[in-house]
């Protein structure tokens, strides 16, 4: 198939919307494997540069299909000290809007490569994910991080994302958005971490996201969860001092794993003073997630999601429903295709739009 008609094909399956994918996270299958993120990425908190275990999860568990011997090989090896990585995202996408143009688009959603670099075997590394497209080259993380023997506890400094929540593959996701950290808002600073065979906690302090360039403020960030075969529970909490007001998250989140099914929820309360006469606004966000791995190399993404902009204000709150089937034929290849539904105030047309896209993401 020529390169234009796989666009064409694209463009074509997509119906009503693109998505705004930036990270590549996918959290049900820790739950779905009753392991922890560090299992498969050399980011202890996930997201990113995959290890070892992580290639061959993606090579051999992953797929529809293998590839005749040899043909992937690939192992994220460069001698003995040096991994790397990375991801590209395509898509094509149509939006439709109460009262408005249909909108297309057929765009690079992301081309990002990772390197880490073993300075010291297994305890003093070096790490750098590096955003190449859309626009110009960007650093997402580059730090430096020391770890204990079998990585029982970690430092590492720099310019990382935060530890909060579920680390979604949609940065879109209200829970995401309503808490201000996701996979698009690294910060920093320090971060340190434990890790036990049921538990893993992290502490970050920070300069703050939202605090960039103004030289003042701080954010205090960090989670605990409790990690079982059958899934997992979590609790975290970040604090903000800023010029522009204060922000406090908490949040509690969870995974289940049921036969096929894995069953994923966040919920977010906000407290936000960043308003005008000093007004205090509290906000809440909320998730639900299930996954059918149908056979292998296809699952399907049901999503819910609640999104309530001032807690004060009535019948201001927001929906989204999507579903998603994801297909991966081949090693380092996977489909996605979408359709989501929002739903909010009926005065506000953009909140009422129906959404859909077909995506191509290529891993190494």
């Amino acid at each position: 198939m020529t390169h234009a008609a796989v666009c064409q094909l694209l463009v074509t399956v997509s119906l009503m919307l693109g998505l705004p994918l930036i990270a590549q996270a996918e959290p049900y299958l820790a739950v779905e494997q009753g392991l922890k993120c560090v299992a498969c990425h050399v980011n202890p908190t996930g997201g990113g540069l995959r290890n070892g275990a992580g290639v061959l999860y993606a090579r051999y568990t992953l797929p529809a299909h293998q590839l005749p011997d040899g043909l992937t090989d690939w192992t994220g090896r460069i001698g003995d000290f040096i991994r790397i990585g990375g991801d590209f995202r395509a898509s094509a996408s149509r939006t439709e809007v109460p009262n408005m143009t249909n909108q297309r688009a057929t765009e690079i959603d992301q081309l990002r490569l990772y390197g880490d670099v073993e300075l010291i075997a297994d305890r003093l590394g070096l790490y750098v994910d590096e955003m190449l497209a859309p626009g110009n080259a960007m650093a997402q993380e580059a730090y430096l991080r020391y770890a204990g023997m079998g990585m029982a506890w970690y430092v590492k400094g720099g310019q990382f994302y935060l530890p909060f929540g579920w680390r979604l593959q949609d940065n879109t996701a209200f829970v995401r958005l309503v808490s201000g950290i996701s996979m698009t808002t690294p910060d920093k600073g320090i971060e340190l971490g434990l890790e036990r065979s049921a538990w893993s906690a992290q502490l970050a302090l920070t300069q703050g996201p939202g605090n960039a360039g103004t030289g003042s403020g701080h954010q205090l960030t960090g989670q605990i969860v409790w990690v079982q075969d059958w899934g997992r529970i979590g609790a975290a909490a970040a604090s903000t001092s800023a010029q522009a007001g204060n922000r406090q998250v908490a949040g509690l989140f969870g995974g289940l794993r049921t036969g096929p099914l894995v069953w994923l929820g966040e919920v977010d309360l906000v407290r936000d003073d960043g308003y005008p006469e000093g007004r205090r606004r509290r906000l809440l966000a909320a998730l639900g997630e299930v996954n059918w791995r149908l056979s292998q190399g296809n699952n399907l993404k049901l999503t819910g999601e609640y999104f309530d902009p001032d807690r004060h204000v009535r019948q201001d709150h927001k929906v989204r429903q999507s579903l998603v089937y994801e297909y991966s034929p081949i090693p380092f290849v996977q489909l996605r295709f979408g359709l989501r539904r929002h739903r909010g105030i009926p005065q506000n047309n953009f909140d009422n739009r129906q959404l859909a896209f077909a995506e191509i993401h290529g891993l190494f």
